[in-house]
């Protein structure tokens, strides 16, 4: 499974006027509802809020890793937006998030998801990553970078 096994171009946005981690959550469920049938902005959002209420998802260095185990979804799905500034994520260094990836997962899934979730981590760790994905100039260019730094799990 990669980056490009889950997300789709038309995933992977700048979002502007974004103020708050609730409201960066709700832009990232749209996201990541648009064109599945089976699953509600509602229903997505509820999923990645309960699953904040568990800890902050927030890795570091302005970056979090939302997810979200949903019933009625067979395949991972994924999105990635970029704020125009950071919100408070209640990240462990503080740090306002502006760069986050989210995933939705089978309710039935494996283990692989995890591995995934793992080596996204260390991705956002790569510091000419996050650089890069903040200097994008579009959102065209915010999944090319993905792409080029793409991560193989399975």
């Amino acid at each position: 499974m990669t980056i490009a096994d889950i997300v789709a171009p038309e995933r992977v946005r700048r979002v502007p006027d974004v103020q708050s981690k609730k409201r960066a959550l709700e832009q990232l469920a749209e996201i990541l509802a648009e064109g599945t049938p089976y699953l509600t902005a509602a229903d997505v959002f509820n999923g990645l809020i309960g699953r904040e209420k568990l800890g902050s998802t927030a890795v570091g260095d302005g970056v979090a890793l939302p997810h979200a185990r949903m019933k009625g979804t067979d395949d991972c799905i994924g999105a990635f937006i970029r704020l125009p500034q950071g919100v408070d994520f209640q990240a462990s260094d503080n740090m306002p998030v502006d760069l986050i990836f989210g995933m939705l997962v089978p309710e039935a899934a494996t283990d692989e998801h995890l591995k995934l979730l793992r080596a996204l981590a260390e991705l956002f760790s790569n510091e000419p990553v996050i650089i890069e994905l903040r200097d994008a100039d579009d959102d065209a260019a915010l999944y090319r970078t993905l792409l080029a730094n793409d991560v193989v799990v399975g």
